[in-house]
């Protein structure tokens, strides 16, 4: 994300954790056009992560005794975004599969590996900003993650569906040398930013489909 984009990201959170409304919903939308913005990497992930949840906490400020309400809304909708990311990237890495040829063992690995990052990173960059946040946030968010790291996430249990679905894939490209393959982790990535585009819009409100 250029700094613009992700001071546009953070400021469109912010207002619509401040406003209180459709919070859940709003931040859904908001980070699965960010994660589209660009190709569906880790990179990308793991900077409109960090941008949303630093939105959502100094969206936090104005919320009072609904704080806890609110930030729930908010980082379920986070949530619920990244695990139709992950979501993505399987039905890419599925793609890919089918076409084994133009892949490497490598570039299967790599991208199975970051499917199982994705809660750590939504998880690791929520305590990160908790540290930074004032008490009755902190709190909050650490109440969050606690009860995250026992019960699971949205994004976690994606995760291990996908991997479940993934798991001969090793098997199928263990055998497979190629001195310069034509496609690599990076397309991949775009493969899975394209059907992430598709599963947004298909989200999408009927009154706000153009």
């Amino acid at each position: 994300m250029t700094e613009i984009d992700r001071q546009n990201v953070k400021g469109a959170v912010r207002a619509a954790v401040k406003s209180g409304t459709d919070v859940h919903q709003l931040i859904k939308e908001i980070t699965l056009k960010a994660l589209t913005a660009r190709q569906l990497d880790m990179e990308n992930i793991k900077s409109v992560t960090e941008t949303v949840i630093n939105g959502i906490n100094e969206g936090m400020t104005s919320h009072g005794e609904h704080s806890k309400e609110v930030f729930m809304q908010a980082a379920t909708a986070l949530d619920d975004a990244l695990a139709i990311a992950a979501e993505a990237s399987t039905l890419a890495i599925e793609e890919a599969a089918s076409k084994v040829a133009e892949y490497s063992e490598h570039d299967f690995n790599d991208a199975i590996n970051d499917l199982q990052d994705r809660e750590g990173v939504f998880l690791d960059t929520l305590e990160k900003v908790a540290k930074g946040s004032n008490q009755v946030v902190a709190d909050i968010v650490n109440d969050f993650i606690a009860h995250s790291r026992q019960s699971g996430t949205a994004v976690g249990e994606q995760t291990l569906i996908a991997l479940e679905a993934l798991k001969d894939l090793p098997r199928i490209s263990k055998d497979i040398i190629i001195s310069s393959t034509v496609a690599t982790t990076s397309t991949l990535a775009q493969i899975a930013s394209g059907i992430l585009l598709g599963i947004a819009e298909s989200l999408q409100p009927s009154h706000s489909k153009k």
